[in-house]
């Protein structure tokens, strides 16, 4: 079961997108993001691959081998056709994430990444601004 959330560029006039499936929530996907996707020509490239599994995936789609370093595993790699979304609205944005079951919706805009909730557990309300955290969680050693 994957943290589905939508990842989006806004532009003039619109909102260019793409589904994110694994790990949607702000602090991986969120901090992710924020890392890695600094600027609209990084971002511009990364939606241009369709919709994504993992961004930052170390493994193939056999699952089997493990890759040398991380990447977007993108679905159109195993031969899905899948393609950029555009919307005109934030709204329209926000329901095209409900339309996958998304949890998290991510926009970047004049340079800063904005998480929205999607209010997917019923208690929360749709469109509410999350704080992305500063650095991934720490994790505790397993004993």
């Amino acid at each position: 079961m994957g943290t589905r959330s939508r990842i989006g560029l806004q532009l003039d006039g619109q909102i260019i997108s793409v589904y994110h499936h694994w790990d949607g929530y702000p602090s991986w996907l969120g901090v992710t993001l924020e890392k890695h996707y600094t600027d609209e020509d990084s971002i511009r490239e990364l939606l241009d691959g369709g919709d994504i599994s993992s961004l930052r995936s170390d493994t193939g789609w056999d699952y089997n081998n493990k890759l040398e370093q991380e990447e977007v595993l993108y679905y159109n790699a195993r031969g899905e056709d899948t393609y950029p979304k555009s919307s005109e609205s934030l709204t329209e944005f926000f329901d095209l994430t409900e339309g996958t079951d998304g949890e998290y919706a991510y926009v970047f805009d004049r340079g800063v990444w904005t998480c929205y909730d999607m209010g997917g557990y019923g208690s929360r309300v749709r469109g509410t601004i999350l704080d992305i955290p500063a650095d991934y969680p720490v994790r505790e050693p397993v004993a």
